[in-house]
């Protein structure tokens, strides 16, 4: 049968035609025999970390399979969530009910029914888990509160001694302390960091799956988009599935792909992308009380205040996902006309922890980025994509 682009190129899903097997840098392991000795390891934690959107849930899919993975979410837990009644419940079990049972009056042979209620013990949840073969997987594991967090890593403790298997995967210089820095983990714990893709890791997921598709792209072009990509597996995905659009609606899909088809496809790929509040809150920053903000003249004549422009400056070639604070502040200076005064360096730095703190009070989809310790992280690529190209910047 002949393939679709929907097949090849799945950025949403597991990318059966366009799976690309990466090499740890550091023991250059592939990272799937990494993970398939961490989890055969028994009494061990796996812990997973890696930035957004770089394929760690795919790999999980990969080494352990959809039928054997229990995943939940970090956002799923509140304050008082209960742990195991929420792994029972991923997993398709009652933590709790009742059940009728029939009895019968010796006595007379008469019958009656009896109601009885039931409650899942932490023993029999973990007892289901190794019966059926099942691993925990703990996604956006930063997404819980910090208190529970810290309370997952004392439920884990104990069930992993038991035979329970789990993973925890989170994003990197965040949230991880509560399972690396815990002191009853120590030594019981598999670290798999999973590094940022490479260019050329990406490249191969377009010249694969484009000759898949019968499909001609020069080698250029696909180090083009790996590039725009920013590290992303599923961004790049997402691209190329829209570039086999434009052509299928063109009527030219088996015509080779050319530059002037690449800056349509980026833009085609932010349409969906739900990020208009997340830029415009940032551009608007936090309540100024009555106060008015000082602005810039960027080159070209138009006023900008503060938060305008670090938005901007996030935008800026070359697309990165980490940024130093020498950086920020040149990328800023850069945008501003040259006989202008310029922000300070303290003014910037503040502006950026204010920044932080108004979207970490929102919904997960506003945390987009993180000031730590004079850097600036970039969490989500398909949010600098959209900044970039879907006019979130301008």
């Amino acid at each position: 049968m002949k393939l679709r682009a929907e097949d090849v190129f799945r950025p949403g899903a597991f990318p059966e035609y366009t799976y690309i097997s990466r090499k740890s840098a550091v023991s250059d392991l592939s990272y799937e025999f990494r993970l398939t000795q961490a989890i055969k390891v028994s009494g061990f934690l796996t812990s997973l970390v890696g930035p957004s959107k770089m394929g760690k849930t795919i790999l999980c899919e990969k080494v352990i399979g959809f039928e054997n993975i229990v995943e939940i979410s970090g956002a799923d837990f509140g304050e008082d969530t209960d742990f195991w009644k929420l792994v029972a419940a991923k997993a398709g079990l009652a933590y709790e009910g009742q059940f009728a049972s029939e009895k019968k009056i010796e006595e007379t042979s008469d019958r009656y029914t009896k109601r009885e209620t039931f409650s899942l013990t932490k023993d029999k949840i973990i007892e289901y888990y190794k019966k059926e073969n099942l691993v925990l997987v703990i996604d956006d594991f930063h997404y819980a509160p910090e208190e529970k967090r810290m309370q997952i890593a004392q439920q884990l403790k104990d069930a992993i001694r038991r035979g329970f298997k789990a993973i925890v995967v989170s994003l990197p210089h965040r949230a991880d302390e509560a399972i690396r820095q815990n002191a009853d983990l120590s030594g019981r714990l598999s670290l798999i960091n999973m590094e940022p893709w490479e260019v050329a890791d990406l490249k191969e997921i377009a010249m694969l799956g484009f000759s898949r598709l019968e499909i001609k792209i020069e080698d250029e072009i696909a180090e083009q988009i790996a590039v725009e990509s920013l590290s992303s597996p599923q961004l790049m995905q997402y691209i190329c599935l829209n570039i086999c659009t434009i052509l299928e609606m063109s009527g030219n899909q088996h015509a080779q792909i050319g530059q002037e088809i690449l800056e349509t496809a980026y833009r085609y790929t932010t349409a969906n992308f739900e990020y208009g509040d997340v830029v415009s809150l940032m551009k608007k920053g936090p309540n100024t009380r009555g106060k008015s903000r000082n602005t810039f003249l960027v080159k070209g004549g138009h006023p900008c205040d503060l938060y305008e422009l670090i938005v901007k400056s996030i935008a800026e070639n070359p697309p990165i996902m980490k940024l130093e604070f020498e950086d920020v502040k040149k990328r800023i200076y850069g945008m501003i006309s040259d006989d202008c005064k310029k922000p300070t360096p303290q003014a910037i730095k503040e502006s950026l922890a204010k920044l932080q703190e108004l979207l970490h009070g929102r919904e997960d989809i506003f945390k987009v980025l993180d000031w730590k310790e004079g850097v600036l992280y970039i969490l989500d690529p398909l949010f600098l994509f959209y900044l970039r190209w879907g006019g979130g910047s301008k």
